[in-house]
């Protein structure tokens, strides 16, 4: 299901980019630099949060079809790669990012379904059967975190959409991604069974959700206020954004 989201991604992500003749070709290319990057800080975060178990289990840290993706490691490993990406073949970073931001959440939505058939990422125990599920091998009700995950995703993907199809600031549609995400995964995180907590009670992941957050309500307002700016003409129109 990661590989399916993945690619159902990709494919779209590549098909709006031959549409609107926007780099399509160094896109395809880009794609292959995401997927590496991704799956390699994916599997790298997820060890250093388990590494109590893979220390102790050295062999298991190459095994990533039994699970184990922090999908924060993969963002966070992506992002340079991918800016370095496109510093190299002169792209355009805000536009870029944004094509990309779009579909983000729909591959990330699928691959949440994975996680629910394997078992995975699972929730805290549930006070009873109403919202939730037992999982082979358990004997109590939890909540089905995976499949809440999966659809808020699609709806971060649907309000992503609709905003790149109106008018919009160049890099507003990725900083909206970043908002969206970080404030999902903050609350959503609460009712994980899985992950080890760290300050105040906070997860890994919460932990970097804030940091995430509180950079994306700065850049995206600081995108929006140059914005306005340039068209009253205060700054001068050499500025790109």
């Amino acid at each position: 299901m990661v590989a399916t989201g993945f690619f159902t991604a990709f494919f779209l992500l590549y098909g709006e980019a031959k549409r609107k003749n926007f780099y399509a070709d160094k896109i395809l290319d880009m794609e292959f630099v995401i997927l590496v990057s991704g799956i390699l800080g994916a599997r790298v975060l997820h060890i250093l949060v388990n590494l109590d178990f893979y220390t102790q289990n050295v062999a298991d840290i190459f095994l990533i079809w039994r699970g184990g993706l922090a999908f924060f490691g993969g963002f966070i490993l992506a992002i340079p790669a991918c800016v370095a990406f496109v510093i190299k073949n002169k792209m355009p970073l805000w536009e870029t990012t944004d094509l990309i931001a779009v579909y983000m959440p729909l591959g990330h939505a699928i691959g949440r379904i994975g996680c629910f058939l394997n078992g995975c990422c699972f929730g805290k125990p549930a006070a009873g059967p109403f919202l939730s599920v037992v999982f082979p091998g358990d004997t109590v009700y939890r909540y089905p975190t995976q499949l809440y995950a999966s659809l808020l995703l699609l709806c971060i993907f649907v309000i992503l959409k609709l905003a790149k199809e109106r008018p919009h600031v160049a890099g507003s549609i990725f900083a909206l991604y970043l908002i969206l995400y970080s404030g999902q995964r903050f609350f959503a995180d609460f009712l994980r069974g899985d992950n080890p907590t760290y300050i105040f009670g906070l997860t890994i992941s919460q932990i970097i959700s804030v940091f995430i957050f509180t950079i994306a309500i700065f850049l995206f307002f600081t995108i929006k206020k140059k914005d306005r700016l340039k068209h009253r003409g205060i700054l001068g129109s050499g500025l790109h954004i």
